[in-house]
Formats: structure tokens, C-alpha cells, sequence
């Protein structure tokens, strides 16, 4: 299989985890779209890399991290625009968004440090290793972050709601 053909069919199949992993990590769609492209994109000029990379899924992740750590040192983020709204839905099936929205809003709380081991840890089903290799630290450090944020996300009001049923 050639180059652009092996590239290809890895795109396609990581395209949507990389573009919900973004949105995880604190993006909104738009911008989570941008940096799995950007991230596809520096994949491909580095693909020889990636292809001899030990654990290709932890380099692909360390390149997103790298990618969004830039963007965010670019970018002002003194004032965000918003569309949540102050009341939540009643159960007309937009519980499940609202659910997401609540996950949302509880990982942003998080360091950017936690939220990207819950991330990297509990939605691509990283290993500590993997995680470790993925943003540069140690296994030991992965753990304290997991432990402290998840001791984080269990006091958090609006998982709590998620977890004690709807009013």
C-alpha cells in the first residue's frame, strides 16, 4: 500500500475520535474540526514518523495536544460567547445533550492537565503508559492527575445532578 493510501484510510477511520477528543479537551465543534485537521495534516507531513512511532495512538495524541496548546497560546481567551442557558430541559429528549453539555462543563473546570488525562484515559481508552508518553510526563504524574480529577468531577454540582436523577 502506498503512502497517501495508508495515510488515507487512517484518517478516515480516527477523523470523528480526534474531532470528539478536541471537544472533550475544551473546544467547541468548529474549533475541534480545525484541530483534528491540523492534526491529520501534521500527521501526513510526518507520516514516516508516525508509521515507526512506538505507539502510533500516543503520538497522534501528543501531536493534538501539541497542536491545541499552540492554538490556545495564539489566541485571546479573555471573553467566550455562550449559548448554555440558566434552567435545564425537562425529560423531552434533550436530556442526553443536556448530559453532554453538564460532562462539558465539568471538564472545563478541570486543570487543562487533568481534563487532558480523563480525556485521553476515559475516552480513548489509553493506558497510563500511553497517556504519559502522549504529554510528556511521567506515569506517576498521570495518576495524580487522573486521581485529583476525578475527585474533582465527583464533587462537581452538575454531575451530581446527573447522578442523583433529575428534579
Amino acid at each position: 500500500m502506498d503512502h497517501d493510501a495508508e495515510f488515507s484510510d487512517y484518517a478516515a477511520a480516527r477523523w470523528r475520535s480526534l474531532v470528539r477528543a478536541g471537544v472533550l479537551l475544551g473546544c467547541d465543534v468548529i474549533e475541534a474540526e480545525d484541530l483534528a485537521q491540523q492534526t491529520l495534516l501534521r500527521c501526513y507531513l510526518k507520516w514516516s514518523h508516525v508509521e515507526r512511532a512506538a505507539d502510533r495512538e500516543a503520538y497522534v495524541a501528543r501531536l493534538q495536544l501539541n497542536l491545541l496548546r499552540q492554538s490556545r497560546r495564539r489566541r485571546w481567551w479573555g471573553e467566550r460567547a455562550t449559548i448554555a442557558l440558566p434552567e435545564r430541559a425537562t425529560a423531552d429528549g434533550t436530556a442526553r445533550v443536556d448530559d453532554a453539555d453538564a460532562l462539558r462543563r465539568a471538564l472545563g473546570r478541570l486543570s487543562e492537565p487533568q481534563r487532558q488525562a480523563v480525556v485521553l484515559r476515559y475516552y480513548l481508552h489509553f493506558t497510563e503508559q500511553q497517556i504519559a508518553a502522549a504529554t510528556g510526563v511521567a506515569r506517576g504524574t498521570v495518576k495524580s492527575r487522573l486521581s485529583r480529577a476525578l475527585a474533582e468531577l465527583a464533587e462537581d454540582p452538575d454531575l451530581a445532578m446527573l447522578q442523583e436523577g433529575r428534579p
